[in-house]
């Protein structure tokens, strides 16, 4: 069985449970232990899925095909292991589950309650499909004193007391706010956080605090008093220059060395080379480039999380600071303004989306960056808006749309009813729900030679993630490949185009995955460090 720790958050929503976890998982394998990340939902959507990135950001997608919170991407960009269906569930999955069990029967004529049931399905959750894991660290979504989360609350509990102490540790994230007109850092909000969480039978053994400001010893003093935790298991955790300075600074701290120490391990001395590396090529790069990010989300960022840390990699491999412009396609109507709008511009992204509101600023943005030269990636729906682009421009399609927006004489872009998975047969109705009806997970892409993804890749086979239920029609392949527009990644069995690239422009490509999502600070998506490469090179030319 492995040590759990199980990482809760209290005062104000928003202090970063899940980059906390994803650091320390990194500093934990840094030691040399093998850790798995979870993460625990409150809300009773059974996924993400049909919310609004401007409310919840993005939705991160696993090779296996779920739809899941963003934090299971900052898991994997730290940590470099994969996550799984298995590894984030929600209220919606839990209540699901324990009602179609009641619905069968299999509850014996029970009484169906909070505690035990919903909790034992929680609990069930947390130590399932584990393998040979030293540490798994689960997250618990929302803020301590939330309705929501009571029952996770309640089911960590159990374990903390079916497992023992000495196989679980309670980490509290909380917030130590400065305020300015006294000019002192204040410790009653934590105080009051800790009490919540001990009001519900849950004594944290670390306390790692959010500060803008360090932390004096006479603080830290008071924290461990009231929280009845040793002083050495009070963490300052800084704001960063970089999040990748994260793993570093709770190092530093000794965040690792007192979670060791709590399960009575002693641990080989950490490497943490790879976080030192990341830190100078952010600290010191040699060059700079604007990228524009042309997308219909961008009042909120975390919409795009996975694709601003993934330039943010391709920037580190080629040592270089990426400025990432985000331009509401939505406003973007006349293109006598676009050589304003892209004045100094090195590389034009047009990212996944859903709908038809913005897709015409898109389209603009796409012909912009082909007429000019300008180095273009679209993912997801920016490829099949730059399929349409080249359909309206270049060929004499009549009326090309997607059917996505309405009626068109030609759908170049169409509702994807049936498709190959494996050895199997996936189908849709038009009908169907539109959660978790759509094409989820790695899916295989044969690569043409003489193209310039097959020049990045490296690779005839590449497995991509998706999240999409529209594709590019097929049948229109001849007419546009013969306006220019190659057909460079396909799927095995030829009928879905995967990707596109224009072969009279300087760096050209279209993708219907989202190779974002697969994109490390350590490990860098071919297509981004490629991306940023062009763009490095474009700027040298305007």
């Amino acid at each position: 069985m492995p040590n759990f720790i199980f990482i809760t958050g209290g005062v104000v929503s928003s202090l970063g449970k899940g980059l906390a976890s994803a650091a320390l998982g990194a500093i934990l394998q840094s030691r040399g232990f093998k850790v798995r990340l979870r993460k625990l939902d409150p809300y009773l959507n059974v996924d993400p899925g049909t919310m609004s990135p401007t409310q919840h950001g993005e939705v991160f997608v696993t090779d296996d095909g779920a739809e899941t919170d963003l934090d299971l991407g900052h898991y994997e960009r730290f940590t470099g292991v994969a996550a799984k269906k298995s590894d984030n569930v929600t209220t919606g999955q839990i209540y699901s589950q324990v009602i179609a069990k009641e619905r069968k029967g299999e509850y014996l004529g029970a009484t169906i309650q909070v505690i035990p049931h919903v909790t034992n399905a929680i609990k069930d959750f947390i130590i399932s499909d584990i393998s040979n894991e030293d540490f798994v660290l689960c997250e618990i979504g929302g803020t301590v004193g939330d309705i929501e989360s009571l029952p996770f609350l309640e089911a960590i509990r159990q374990l903390g007391n079916e497992l023992g102490r000495e196989k679980t540790c309670f980490l509290h994230l909380t917030l130590v706010p400065f305020i300015a007109a006294a000019g002192e850092l204040k410790t009653k909000p934590t105080q009051h956080s800790v009490k919540e969480l001990q009001s519900v039978g849950i004594r944290p053994d670390i306390v790692l605090c959010r500060t803008e400001e360090h932390i004096p010893d006479d603080q830290k003093d008071k924290i461990a008093l009231f929280c009845n935790i040793p002083k050495q298991s009070v963490i300052e955790a800084m704001d960063a220059e970089s999040i990748y300075d994260v793993p570093l600074e709770y190092n530093k701290n000794g965040l690792d060395k007192v979670i060791c120490d709590h399960f009575k391990i002693k641990p080989k001395e950490p490497n943490l080379k790879i976080w030192l590396d990341i830190k100078s090529a952010i600290k010191n790069p040699e060059g700079e480039i604007n990228i524009a990010v042309v997308g219909k989300y961008t009042s909120l960022i975390d919409s795009y999380k996975s694709l601003d840390e993934a330039l943010t990699h391709g920037g580190i491999f080629n040592k270089t600071k990426v400025k990432v412009h985000w331009i509401d396609s939505s406003e973007l109507e006349d293109e006598k303004k676009f050589n304003s709008i892209f004045e100094n511009i090195h590389g034009i992204l047009v990212p996944g989306g859903f709908g038809e509101r913005g897709s015409e600023g898109k389209i603009l943005s796409i012909k912009y960056a082909r007429e000019n030269n300008i180095p273009f990636l679209g993912i997801c729906f920016g490829m099949q808006m730059a399929v349409i682009e080249a359909a309206r421009n270049l060929t004499n399609i009549p009326d090309p749309g997607s059917s996505e927006f309405g009626i068109f004489k030609s759908s170049i872009v169409g509702l994807l009813l049936e498709w190959t998975k494996g050895n199997s047969i996936e189908k849709r109705s038009s009908k169907d729900d539109l959660g978790g009806s759509m094409r989820l997970g790695a899916y295989e892409c044969h690569i043409s030679d003489g193209t310039l993804v097959k020049d990045i890749y490296q690779k005839n086979i590449i497995f991509e993630r998706h999240r999409h239920r529209y594709e590019v029609n097929i049948e229109f392949k001849s007419e546009l490949e013969r306006a220019g527009l190659k057909f460079s990644g396909m799927s095995p069995d030829g009928l879905l185009p995967e990707i596109v690239e224009h072969e009279n422009h300087p760096w050209f490509i279209g993708v219907q995955f989202h190779p974002e999502l697969k994109s490390k600070p350590f490990e860098p998506h071919p297509l981004f460090k490629d991306f940023v490469k062009a763009a490095s090179n474009f700027s040298r030319l305007v």
